[in-house]
């Protein structure tokens, strides 16, 4: 069965033509991708991918959500798009929907690829389990969460909205971070530190605490200054980033009682070859009595080139494909 995949998130919507043949994913086409800000609704970007494609788009869909899968209406986190799923068949012409939170797409993905699309980040350098739980975490527009119990030859994917968990700092400077944004935000999760926009957040933490004026403008810029070493407070920045992505991975692990963890996210993939280098490592497994435990969880992150569009299609395939 041919369908439409997409991945709707904070800033991008993707969008690829995908089949599906007893319950697995046969093939995934190239995407197409759409920033959020430059259409008013799905239905409006659905119809721009079929006119890009230049034909009539298959009666069939799974699409992934920044957003919890649950009620009559669906408000995307980041993204000011709102979702009714009693209309969606009627307005996009179809007669297959799975709908589906985006991270708990990622976990059909984590299930299905090979270790050619799973990097080594720390820990044991070891497969995942066959047994017990995988944690996903990945920043990206917010902060995704989901985990997969794994039992018996079953994959059990778990969506979750972990990434508004609150910011627990575990020094001084993320202290005074923490003070900055709670002025800000009144309450801070840990997804206004962990994602796109937290990195314009600790900048500018990092800046007051040295008295600097400074001006984040695009995040993409600071994004861009930092990894590329063109501005040293954003470097120092990212490098905080790092350190508590680290912390809040193991903070999660520990939640779940995981016996691995996989990185994803757009900016998880951006930050993979900085990782391994960062203080990432240090501060997943600084968890006191519980270190040595911490210690042997392989952590992961996950190169797929569209992660959340296979994935969509992956939950599509063991909903409909029998």
């Amino acid at each position: 069965m041919e369908l439409v995949a997409a991945d709707i998130g904070g800033s991008h919507a993707r969008f690829a033509l995908a089949d599906v043949e007893r319950g697995q994913v046969t093939s995934l086409g190239e995407a197409i991708t759409f920033r959020t800000a430059e259409h008013a609704s799905l239905q409006t970007a659905w119809e721009t991918f079929g006119a890009q494609i230049g034909r009539a788009l298959p009666r069939a869909a799974a699409i992934a959500v920044a957003c919890p899968v649950a009620g009559d209406m669906l408000k995307l986190t980041n993204n000011p798009w709102i979702i009714r799923p009693a209309m969606i068949g009627k307005r996009l012409g179809l007669d297959h929907i799975t709908l589906i939170n985006d991270f708990g797409a990622i976990g059909h993905t984590v299930t299905r690829v090979g270790p050619e699309h799973l990097g080594h980040l720390c820990g044991p350098d070891v497969p995942l389990p066959e047994q017990g739980v995988i944690s996903i975490v990945g920043p990206g527009s917010g902060l995704g969460v989901a985990h997969v119990l794994r039992r018996d030859g079953h994959n059990h994917v778990i969506e979750c909205e972990g990434g508004h968990m609150d910011f627990s700092p575990v020094d001084e400077i993320e202290d005074m971070i923490l003070a900055r944004l709670r002025k800000q935000y009144g309450r801070v999760s840990v997804e206004r530190v962990v994602s796109g926009a937290g990195l314009a957040n600790i900048y500018e933490a990092l800046a007051a605490i040295e008295g600097r004026a400074v001006k984040t403008g695009d995040n993409r810029v600071l994004w861009t200054a930092a990894l590329e070493g063109r501005d040293t407070l954003a470097i120092v920045a990212l490098d905080r980033f790092c350190l508590i992505l680290g912390s809040v991975a193991g903070n999660i692990a520990l939640a779940h009682g995981a016996n691995a963890v996989v990185i994803a996210g757009g900016l998880g993939l951006r930050i993979a070859g900085l990782l391994p280098r960062s203080g990432f490592s240090g501060r997943f497994t600084a968890k006191g009595r519980f270190e040595k435990m911490l210690s042997a969880i392989p952590v992961k992150i996950i190169t797929h080139p569209q992660p959340g569009l296979f994935g969509a299609a992956a939950a599509f395939a063991e909903q409909h494909g029998q």
